[in-house]
């Protein structure tokens, strides 16, 4: 705009353009950007392209498929015509994509003087652009470069906010970087206002049909906010005792309503609520409350399903409750059951992926489907060649859905799982190469997620895991040294974890675990940690699990009970079987 005002007719903060094999990166940007907030002292103040808001709202982002005519249709039009600016998510395939180029084309012939920004998701500039942005002559627009290596997506959506804003980019890094400083510190402080905010809004009665539906909608919102932004933080610092007390007061406001009356998304939210209490009652080694909250997730996200077969959202709550379930079974070693369940989730990934085959959402889930069948047939079949096979079909899922965009974080750390498990399959036929080689791609991923992430102890745990299993790999090879700096590191932190939450079983198993391994190694301890002490501590966390009827305590039985029958550990430098 020639001179920095808003225009009088618009209504738009934005229009993102993108190609629909693009969808989840527009999706994501949609949501991040009408999210923002726009620093407090800034807001009001004027900028390059007028008065600064408090926030970047609306944005339009385009739903419609373009048709056999290749005309945008009426919709699509009038968005572009009371739009400010225009983004247009650049990627081969928005180069090829007509849709793209047309509404690219109708932006600037409606609005010649209007910013239009680019956000590269994936190829290299100038290639990813739609010929459209450059047309006659023109030169390449701002972009934000989106992809790992370069912008990456913090610093590529600040980008963005500043050029929609007006305001520069060093004053929102600034505020940035104070902010996710500020997040760790305030974090105990958050979760427990974000519970008495839940609490409040359950509190209150409706008076009328309209607040009860702005109500409802402000409580919904705020479980989706427990369920996934919050609930990702908590588990970064390692407060489970949080966790549960948070689902709690979340399921608390279900209890005030009439179910039969809610509709049916807001019933597949609770449903991922159960399943987010079960998945902490695993954590904490409460099988049977888990397996009730299971239970009752698959009964609901069943009948929601049955209703709604077509529905994509629908059909992946299920596949979970299906997987929660197998996963149960396969704790407990039932393996038939397991399978059973295991199959179901396949084939509900399957439909999905027949549904949306470019979605790297879905490929996700078929990898995790992947791992759950290849660790039947590991463990529960003793078929480590199948096993590999299902693993390799896990990896390929994990690298194809790479290739559309970049591996959110948390989806980063199942791939790692993913090499774990292919590693454990070469390592039961003594295939120590090929086992060392995928334990140390696990090994990779999770280092650098540790390393850019030293507060997260979940990125923590997983990395001590990693350092654990290829000690082991390390012992196979001969290497003495490496075997000690690893399994040393693990079992450090292994002690750090378990100490900062006590609750927390699957911490207190894997530092029973490492233990075992350090008892049986040879290895000369650390200072200050006697083999008298290392036992002491072993045989407890292995009497509190099994106390807690925790299947899992099978896991270091033999270890467990040698050292209560007092086996004598191995002397420095002398190696002894492993219980």
């Amino acid at each position: 705009m020639g001179d920095g005002a808003r225009p009088a007719a618009s209504r738009y903060k934005a229009f993102i353009s993108y190609s629909h094999r693009d969808a989840a990166l527009g999706r994501w940007l949609h949501r991040r950007l009408e999210g923002y907030r726009l620093p407090r002292r800034l807001v009001g103040t004027e900028g390059e392209r007028g008065p600064v808001p408090a926030r970047l709202t609306p944005i339009f982002r385009d739903r419609e498929e373009l048709p056999a005519s290749g005309d945008l249709s009426e919709t699509v039009r009038a968005a572009l015509a009371v739009s400010e600016s225009l983004i247009v998510v650049c990627s081969p395939n928005a180069a090829a994509s007509p849709w793209v180029a047309e509404e690219i084309s109708t932006f600037r012939a409606l609005h010649p003087d209007r910013p239009i920004l680019a956000a590269v998701a994936a190829g290299e500039p100038p290639e990813c652009f739609p010929s459209e942005l450059t047309a006659g002559g023109r030169p390449e627009p701002l972009a934000a470069d989106l992809r790992p290596g370069h912008d990456g997506r913090r610093l590529g959506l600040l980008k963005l906010v500043a050029g929609l804003s007006g305001v520069g980019l060093d004053s929102l890094a600034q505020r940035d970087a104070q902010r996710r400083v500020r997040r760790v510190t305030y974090l105990t402080a958050a979760a427990l206002a974000a519970v008495l905010a839940m609490a409040v809004l359950t509190a209150f009665a409706f008076r009328e049909r309209q607040e009860a539906a702005r109500q409802r909608a402000d409580a919904e919102g705020m479980v989706e906010f427990m369920l996934t932004d919050l609930r990702a933080v908590l588990k970064g610092v390692g407060r489970t005792d949080v966790l549960v007390m948070v689902n709690r007061r979340a399921l608390a406001r279900y209890r005030d309503q009439d179910l039969g009356r809610l509709p049916g998304d807001s019933l597949v939210r609770r449903a991922r609520l159960l399943q987010a209490i079960g998945e902490d009652a695993l954590t904490t080694g409460q099988m049977d409350s888990a397996v009730g909250a299971f239970a009752e997730a698959r009964r609901v996200t069943g009948e929601q399903l049955a209703r709604s077969p077509d529905d994509p959202e629908r059909l992946l709550a299920h596949a979970r409750s299906e997987y929660w379930i197998g996963r149960v079974y396969e704790l407990r070693q039932d393996w038939p059951a397991a399978r059973s369940q295991y199959l179901r989730y396949a084939a509900a990934t399957d439909r999905l992926l027949q549904k949306a085959p470019a979605d790297p959402a879905y490929m996700v889930e078929a990898a995790s489907s992947a791992v759950d069948l290849g660790n039947v047939q590991l463990n529960g079949l003793g078929d480590p060649a199948a096993a590999e096979r299902q693993y390799g079909r896990a990896v390929g899922w994990y690298e194809r859905s790479a290739r559309l965009g970049p591996l959110p974080e948390e989806v980063q750390l199942s791939e790692a799982n993913a090499y774990a498990w292919l590693a454990d399959s070469f390592f039961v036929r003594a295939r120590w190469a090929e086992s060392l080689a995928a334990r140390r791609r696990q090994y990779a991923i999770v280092e650098r997620l540790a390393r850019a992430h030293p507060l997260n102890v979940e990125a923590g745990y997983r990395f001590a895991l990693a350092q654990a299993a290829i000690s082991q790999s390390m012992v196979k090879l001969g290497d003495r040294a490496g075997e000690r700096r690893e399994l040393l590191a693990a079992y450090r932190t292994a002690g750090q974890l378990a100490d900062l939450d006590p609750g927390n079983a699957e911490w207190r198993l894997f530092r029973a675990k490492t233990g075992c391994f350090l008892y049986y190694s040879g290895l000369a301890l650390p200072p200050g940690l006697s083999r008298r002490g290392l036992a002491r501590r072993i045989v407890g966390d292995g009497t509190r699990l099994a106390r807690q009827r925790n299947p899992r305590a099978a896991e270091i039985a033999r270890c467990v009970a040698a050292l209560e029958a007092g086996a004598a550990p191995a002397r420095s430098g002398e190696r002894r079987p492993r219980p």
